[in-house]
């Protein structure tokens, strides 16, 4: 029985360093601030809507943001109806796993949240697929809420675009938010409720830190966590 046991300890672990070889976390990339953006200032709170790859890593980066008043995994891109995690999983819904990030303008502005999304989150030239995640669900897509995030998120990729800063092209989708719907409850905090899952060790914990890295004037030690606010 032990050995047995042995076996498959040692076969786990190969697996494992099989995996972080394969499907490591990528390193984030140093990109420019958008030249085009809203004027931080006094108002209501805001949401950008954002789709970056699993749901989980891209809540758990935001989380960490200062200004940011709360994060919502869920799915837009689809119908209401079929806003469900067993049917988006099969890539016929058109919908995309994405975060609703209910943000304050006067501590941080879209354009911010964008430089976030395209240095820490996820790598914007994956086309359908992000890390050892593929499939329509898993595509790089700002959601505008409006005309003003439309121009910004446009503006900004085309900056970016020009810059350089990515070797191959960025394939991020600007689409219309046509309606966000909130992710199972169970997906909801996941990174912090989970930080011993493999995949959040190697995928999503690394964003975390980048963030901490790369932003330190707006990382927050303490995540923002859906379960506090209800």
């Amino acid at each position: 029985m032990k050995k047995s046991l042995l076996v498959i300890a040692i076969a786990a672990i190969a697996a494992t360093a099989i995996y972080i070889a394969a499907f490591g976390a990528e390193s984030a990339a140093i990109v420019p601030a958008p030249t085009v953006d809203n004027a931080k200032a006094s108002g209501t709170l805001q949401t950008a809507v954002l789709a970056g790859g699993c749901f989980w890593g891209v809540q758990g980066v935001y989380q960490h943001v200062r200004g940011v008043r709360q994060v919502l995994s869920g799915y837009a891109g689809g119908e209401q109806s079929t806003a469900h995690y067993d049917v988006v999983g099969s890539g016929r819904t058109n919908h995309a796993e994405s975060v609703q990030i209910t943000f304050d303008p006067k501590e941080i502005s879209y354009g911010e949240l964008l430089q976030i999304f395209f240095s820490v989150v996820h790598d914007p030239t994956q086309l359908n697929r992000q890390g050892p995640d593929s499939g329509t669900q898993y595509r790089s897509a700002i959601f505008f809420n409006d005309e003003s995030q439309k121009k910004i998120a446009q503006s900004y990729i085309e900056q970016l675009t020009k810059a350089g800063v990515f070797k191959q092209p960025i394939v991020t989708r600007v689409d219309s938010n046509s309606g966000f719907y909130a992710a199972e409850a169970y997906h909801q905090d996941y990174l912090t409720n989970n930080p011993r899952n493999p995949y959040i060790v190697y995928n999503d914990l690394p964003k975390v830190e980048n963030l901490r890295r790369v932003f330190p004037a707006i990382y927050s030690g303490k995540p923002v966590l859906v379960a506090a606010s209800r």
